[in-house]
């Protein structure tokens, strides 16, 4: 399996990188299996969260593999803000671990800008980070966060961190597109480590699970990091990471095209609908859509378990309040629509953009039936 550089850190880890939050989900016999199964395989990079199970992943990563540290990078998270809670949560981490050191810890799902002046706040979370690498116990430091970027890029402007995490897949690049657009090329002109994960967009993108990776390799990241709960699982994750060819340019235009999941609904934020005639701008308030629900309520009936599917899924990064926020401040909303179709016919990816403008004012405008 292909190994990377982790930004600048001098640390290195395979492409494949082992999620602990599904370990939840299987007893610690059949974890400690996959674990070490996975580092047998090649893989050296295992993450996981104090806030997973209260402990209970790491707890379960400690069992399984604290025998063999020096195989692997290790990498926990914590939601702690202020300086004194992080350490004791960090301890914490250390002992359910059964390691006196991490290699990374990030602080986990930073949500706003509050959060961030927090941790870089005077008796903060990175005042706890600086004492306990200066006592061996952890060597590095990133951030976390689900969904829109723009906190993750500002954190970057104001502290040299060492590792970011974003959500990154051929699905979420339409909702959220300044991760790739804006994040991901300043976090590597600073040499900062980027953790992908949700390469399968939360398991929205089972069905294609290997387009869905071989798209997430080809990034310009560090490392891919998959959950992965069953023998079945690791085994086609791993296929795919050694198997691996880098996806062109061509191919992901085509992914684009024709990926089913994205189908006629999804925005691709091309900008061939405008100009439009009432100056609405079409593609910014389908981005604000994909903030509101990643654009997966879109009117088509589906069968229970796909719809359920979604219907988790949609709010899972808690970003709709502030899409609705957003849209309130525009000039010009969808009211403005004449429904003239000159948008509809530009639209090369078959979307009704009229139609798909009022559902998304109907989520946007909180109206109450479309």
């Amino acid at each position: 399996m292909e190994t990377r550089n982790f930004g600048k850190t001098g640390l290195k880890c395979s492409l494949l990188g082992f999620g602990g939050f599904h370990l939840l989900e299987i007893d610690q016999q059949e974890a400690s299996k996959l674990l070490n199964s996975y580092l047998d395989a090649g893989g050296s990079y295992v993450e996981t969260a104090a806030s997973y199970g209260d402990g209970e992943s790491e707890r379960k990563v400690g069992l399984a593999i604290s025998h063999r540290r020096s195989e692997y990078m290790l990498v926990s998270k914590s939601n702690r803000r202020d300086k004194a809670s992080f350490l004791y949560e960090l301890n914490r981490s250390l002992k359910n671990l059964r390691t006196d050191h991490l290699d990374v810890i990030l602080m986990h799902g930073v949500a706003n800008r509050d959060e961030l002046d927090q941790i870089l706040a005077p008796g903060g979370a990175m005042e706890g980070f600086i004492e306990a690498r200066e006592q061996g116990k952890v060597n590095f430091v990133g951030l976390s966060m689900h969904g829109q970027s723009d906190i993750l890029i500002e954190a970057l402007q104001r502290y040299q961190f060492d590792a970011v995490m974003a959500t990154i897949n051929y699905y979420d690049r339409f909702n959220f597109p300044e991760i790739e657009n804006k994040l991901i090329p300043l976090a590597n002109e600073q040499g900062c480590a980027i953790i992908l994960m949700k390469p399968v967009g939360d398991g929205l993108l089972w069905r294609s699970a290997p387009v869905a990776f071989r798209y997430a390799f080809s990034q310009p990241v560090s490392v891919v990091v998959a959950g992965m709960n069953t023998r079945e699982m690791l085994e086609l994750d791993l296929k795919l990471a050694e198997e691996f060819k880098p996806m062109s340019e061509a191919e992901k235009e085509s992914l684009y095209q024709d990926a089913p999941e994205l189908g006629n609904y999804v925005c691709r934020q091309c900008d061939k609908c405008l100009p439009c005639p009432e100056n609405i701008n079409i593609p910014h308030i389908f981005m604000l859509e994909g903030y509101f629900d990643r654009q997966m309520r879109d009117g088509d009936v589906r069968d229970p378990a796909e719809f359920a599917l979604r219907d988790r899924l949609r709010f899972w990064f808690g970003n709709s309040e502030r899409a609705q926020a957003e849209y309130e401040q525009l000039a010009v909303k969808v009211d403005a629509c004449t429904k003239c179709g000159i948008c509809s016919e530009r639209c090369p990816y078959g979307i009704d953009v009229v139609r798909k403008l009022h559902i998304a004012d109907y989520k946007l405008a909180g109206r109450e039936i479309f």
